[in-house]
């Protein structure tokens, strides 16, 4: 069987369950930007240099594929695997954990002064997106369900990611926080 279908050609596609909808559909963009996510997530992971953070991301790649079959489900499809609340509190524990290390939080951020942290950084913003997508998704009024645990799992999942990229900076030496908070140095006379 070929990947290549040709069932999409016309902008259609399928979700859990066989429905047909338009590529264009929120819930298509939902779990897309999951998709998405998950491939930047697996590049993070590939240059990551701490075996505990690259193993943490493995283990939720792998739950992204309950997320994103979440929101492919039409409300009346029961049979799909659903996010639960365990899967929530995971990735809170590894949140609590993190921001435990001394020296973790501070001020903002400005991405880029150590690649594997960049590369968490890039993943964070698209999860933020995927989030964005999700709750579009669920005020649409269009009478689609998304499921209150999805939501909770990919906020969660973007602090998560945050701390990734400071746990990483940490360890490299590195510091790309902004001094003050409010954007520091950026009023310099170019």
């Amino acid at each position: 069987m070929s990947i290549a279908t040709k069932k999409g050609d016309a902008g259609q596609t399928s979700l859990v369950g066989g429905k047909r909808v338009s590529k264009g559909d929120p819930r298509v963009e939902a779990y897309g930007a999951l998709d998405e996510l998950g491939s930047v997530m697996g590049f993070a992971r590939s240059i990551c240099r701490d075996p505990k953070v690259a193993e943490a991301t493995k283990a939720i790649q792998k739950e992204l594929f309950t997320v994103s079959a979440s929101l492919a489900s039409p409300e009346d499809d029961k049979k799909t695997n659903r996010v639960t609340k365990e899967m929530v509190d995971g990735l809170t524990r590894q949140v609590e954990e993190i921001e435990a290390v001394e020296g973790i939080l501070g001020d903002w951020v400005l991405p880029g002064e150590d690649t594997v942290a960049a590369a968490y950084d890039v993943a964070r913003t698209v999860c933020r997106r995927a989030e964005r997508a999700a709750v579009r998704l669920s005020d649409s009024g269009s009478g689609e369900c998304v499921d209150p645990l999805a939501v909770s799992y990919i906020n969660r999942l973007s602090d998560l990611l945050w701390l990734f990229g400071r746990l990483i900076e940490k360890e490299a030496g590195v510091d790309g926080r902004l001094r003050g908070g409010k954007g520091a140095g950026w009023t310099r006379a170019w």
